[in-house]
């Protein structure tokens, strides 16, 4: 290749950037040469094929091989072992949703997941239902993890005594794009409204709730265990739709807004 075009092997190794030294010298059959080398990794990885490249290159020196990290790292990549990188999952296109209220219940339900902490460190999480059209809290789930079988869950306890609701208004969290979650929602005919992703004025409604109830609940109180956690906000929960007035809703609590509904009420457009 280099004397292909009839230079001189001086000229044509400065052209190309090549030293002479490497020119003149054999080629060598890596696998040969580095074989030793081979034989450490692939038995390692054997028996390890979910550690990277540092972690076995500190079990070989573990073992008393004395090779450098460049030399093995070279083998290694050789050898195809580099784990691939998970890579980030897209989203899909969401379309804007329209945050007009119809001022019956049932007919959109908001959901969203808050975090706080226990008194000793200990994390939590709340799974908050609210019916944007009355707006009423339907359900505050309380626990250290709520995946998207814990969701499921508490959705159907609510359906079971309130009614299934036409559409939910949700963001992009991994409980929410569960197939299991997407389908027990296709099997009840309720439609999902995703907003757009690092959009959350989009799900404005179950946002200003969740600043009410941490202002009123998670901010006001330290708690010592989750069962208090779970007390308390029963009772808030009861409290805020019973007796709260809700400016939005002509200063009056969500339950007697609600109980004041007629059938023929025209779409309203709420504020949050």
């Amino acid at each position: 290749m280099v004397t292909g075009h009839g230079l001189p092997i001086r000229r044509a190794c400065q052209a190309i950037g090549v030293g002479r030294a490497t020119y003149y010298r054999p080629p060598s059959d890596w696998a040969r040469r580095d074989a030793p080398v081979i034989a450490a990794l692939t038995t390692l990885v054997a028996t390890k094929n979910r550690w990277g490249f540092w972690k076995c290159f500190d079990a070989l020196r573990f073992m008393g091989h004395r090779w450098n990290h460049k030399r093995v790292w070279r083998v290694y990549r050789r050898l195809r072992l580099n784990l691939p990188r998970r890579a980030k999952k897209r989203l899909p296109a969401r379309p804007l949703q329209p945050m007009a209220v119809i001022p019956r219940p049932n007919e959109v339900w908001a959901v969203d997941f808050m975090s706080d902490t226990l008194y000793g460190g200990r994390r939590f999480r709340t799974f908050n239902i609210l019916d944007e059209g009355v707006r009423e809290v339907l359900a505050i789930e309380v626990d250290t993890s709520l995946p998207a079988e814990r969701v499921i869950r508490v959705l159907a306890q609510v359906v079971a005594w309130r009614g299934r609701p036409k559409a939910i208004r949700l963001d992009n969290g991994p409980e929410f794009l569960a197939d299991r979650f997407a389908t027990w929602c296709q099997a009840h005919q309720i439609t999902l409204r995703y907003i757009q992703p690092g959009k959350p004025n989009q799900n404005a409604f179950i946002e200003r709730f969740n600043r009410t109830y941490r202002h009123e609940v998670l901010d006001a109180y330290v708690f010592e265990s989750l069962d208090q956690v779970r007390e308390l906000s029963t009772q808030w929960m009861w409290e805020y739709n019973e007796e709260r007035p809700h400016d939005a809703l002509a200063r009056v609590p969500p339950a007697t807004y609600r109980a004041q509904l007629t059938p023929g009420s025209s779409p309203l457009k709420l504020s949050p």
